[in-house]
């Protein structure tokens, strides 16, 4: 991790350059901003739920939700494709997005770059592996690849060099090496290269690690001449992006991760190292609705101030990461120098994974679903270096308020060692696990029975499940089921 928090093109902006600030003072500062903030989002203001899966996609501020029903419902056609006024609002308000996006991303030289919309990030990086790069690499070429990120940006690359060797020519890639941080190991990576590198494949915020991963550096790494593709799905929308400062030559972006609605992505390339990016293939309709969500969404940005929702997310995570070192039992993963409040080094990006060490991530998930937490719980779609064990993940964004992360904090420090009678775990051929016992025993926000998990843990890599043992006519376990039921069952019998 970097000290201080300062870098450029995603600057940690809870901090400076010499130290962080402190977390709880900019929370305090921002209190106001922040409550006018959560009053814009009306899904939210009236829920009795914690939305904590900010990372896997935003919430929409009432602003974007006006203008899409403003357009579909008053001046809705194709673009491009008519000379009526309704068809000409559309064109143009297409032109404009794209001269917004620009702006957001701090194109230093928006006449030569490129914006193209397509449904998100996926689809923006597989346009650059199979629409661009297998027509700029010969024989013996290499490329970097990021396999501890999200698979989003493996696969395509992957894909490209199948289609390469299919012509006959051999493209090597080469692993990015990581420390154990989950940050990119930068002078490893120098060893590495050589003249053949033709593109390294980059993420900005990890979408497992929540940390910054600086790309800035591997410029300098890598030289001039070297294509860098950037994945910036957990960067955009959630603190300022500047191509100008990180001089790289593709961004990648979904819409509904930064405000907008999902079906709205973009990919922006420079065109200023090799051929210029063109699509492959006939574009089709545009997404118009996607394309008027999007425009709000940066208008929305813009208005709100990205410097502050990347203050207030990073000072919450901190908060956050503080409160679940405390707690027994929970592995929180990536840097470890960064959690305490008072850390000096660069903080996580409002994004923060860890793991129980009494139950797995998806009976933890179900524990947290009871009490109205809503959480991402599985692998992560990560790349196969990186973890290979399910955990939690929680990720927060402007909206989210100091109250839901401490209420969040009350949860997992309830899981306690220990068993019950009416649960036991069971895999389908019966074999039963041999792990550690545990329960959990809180108060359920669904009706009277009160939330019982309990039995052994299944054997790592074991099929077995938690399963109540009454018959189906006595159960209350949620969801409900026919045969086996919830692996995190309420008590049953009562």
């Amino acid at each position: 991790m970097t000290a201080g928090g300062s870098t450029p093109g995603g600057p940690n902006l809870a901090g400076g350059a010499d130290c962080p600030r402190d977390p709880d003072r900019v929370l305090a500062e921002l209190a106001g901003w922040q409550r006018q903030v959560r009053a814009q989002f009306p899904i939210l203001v009236a829920a009795d739920q914690v939305y904590l899966d900010s990372a896997a996609t935003s919430q929409k501020p009432q602003a974007v939700l006006d203008a899409v029903v403003g357009y579909l419902t008053g001046s809705n056609a194709n673009a491009g494709r008519g000379a009526y006024r309704w068809a000409s609002q559309t064109t143009a308000m297409v032109r404009r997005c794209r001269g917004r996006v620009a702006d957001l991303l701090d194109d230093p030289d928006p006449q030569r770059s490129g914006v193209h919309f397509v449904s998100g990030t996926t689809e923006a990086l597989r346009r650059v592996a199979l629409d661009w790069l297998v027509d700029t690499l010969a024989d013996g070429d290499e490329i970097v690849v990021p396999v501890a990120d999200h698979m989003a940006n493996v696969t395509p690359w992957r894909e490209a060099c199948g289609a390469l060797a299919k012509r006959g020519v051999t493209v090597r890639l080469i692993d990015m090496p990581y420390q154990p941080s989950g940050d990119y190991d930068v002078a490893a990576l120098a060893g590495l290269l050589d003249e053949r590198t033709r593109l390294v494949a980059l993420t900005h915020v990890h979408h497992v690690y929540g940390v910054d991963l600086n790309v800035h550096r591997i410029r300098r790494i890598v030289g001039d001449d070297v294509v860098i593709c950037l994945d910036a799905a957990q960067s955009v929308g959630h603190l300022p992006v500047s191509v100008r400062d990180l001089d790289v030559d593709f961004v990648a972006f979904s819409g509904h991760k930064a405000m907008a609605l999902p079906g709205i992505g973009v990919l922006w390339a420079r065109n200023a190292r090799g051929p210029r990016y063109v699509h492959r293939g006939w574009d089709g309709s545009p997404n118009t609705a996607g394309v008027v969500s999007l425009e709000a969404a940066i208008d929305w940005l813009d208005a709100t101030g990205l410097e502050r929702i990347a203050a207030w997310t990073v000072a919450l995570g901190a908060r956050l990461t503080d409160g679940l070192r405390r707690l027994p039992g929970i592995e929180i993963l990536g840097c470890q120098t960064s959690l305490a409040l008072d850390s000096t080094v660069q903080r996580r990006q409002g994004l923060v994974t860890f793991r129980h060490a009494a139950m797995s991530a998806t009976d933890l998930g179900f524990v947290l679903a009871e009490h109205g937490l809503m959480v991402r719980a599985d692998a992560h779609c990560q790349g196969a270096a990186g973890e290979h064990d399910a955990s939690v993940r929680a990720s927060l964004h402007a909206y989210t308020t100091v109250a839901e992360i401490d209420r969040f904090l009350a949860v997992p420090g309830r899981a306690q060692p220990g068993g019950g009678p009416d649960c036991a775990p069971q895999a389908p051929g019966g074999v039963t696990g041999r792990d550690r016992r545990w329960s959990v025993v809180t108060a359920s926000r669904v009706g009277r029975w009160p939330v019982v998990s309990s039995g052994r843990s299944p054997a790592p890599g074991s099929t077995a499940g938690w399963w109540c043992r009454r018959p189906a006519a006595r159960c209350r376990c949620i969801p409900r089921s026919t045969g086996r039921h919830l692996r995190v069952p309420r008590r049953c019998g009562s």
